[in-house]
């Protein structure tokens, strides 16, 4: 007997396009926000507008770099455990 799969709330391409642009724009909003709130950082660098939001951007991207790289050390062959 077959199943049917019931669709979720994401499975409609509308609504996903709903979601990912209101992702997009809360994300605008955010960044338009960071431009009007006093911060008290440590250090000096901290108080530049969106520094936080580039500092997170640049982390991620460097530990996707690092990743990649440490793949291709520690990669073994398909029949490694054979």
């Amino acid at each position: 007997m077959l199943k049917i799969k019931e669709s979720t709330f994401l499975d409609s391409p509308k609504n996903r396009k709903r979601i990912r642009t209101s992702f997009f724009i809360a994300l605008i909003v955010l960044l338009i926000i960071d431009f009007f709130i006093h911060k008290h950082g440590h250090f000096s660098w901290e108080d530049a507008p969106v520094f936080f939001a580039s500092y997170g951007f640049i982390a991620c991207v460097g530990l996707i770099v690092v990743a990649k790289i440490l793949r291709l050390i520690v990669k073994r062959k398909e029949d490694y455990y054979d």
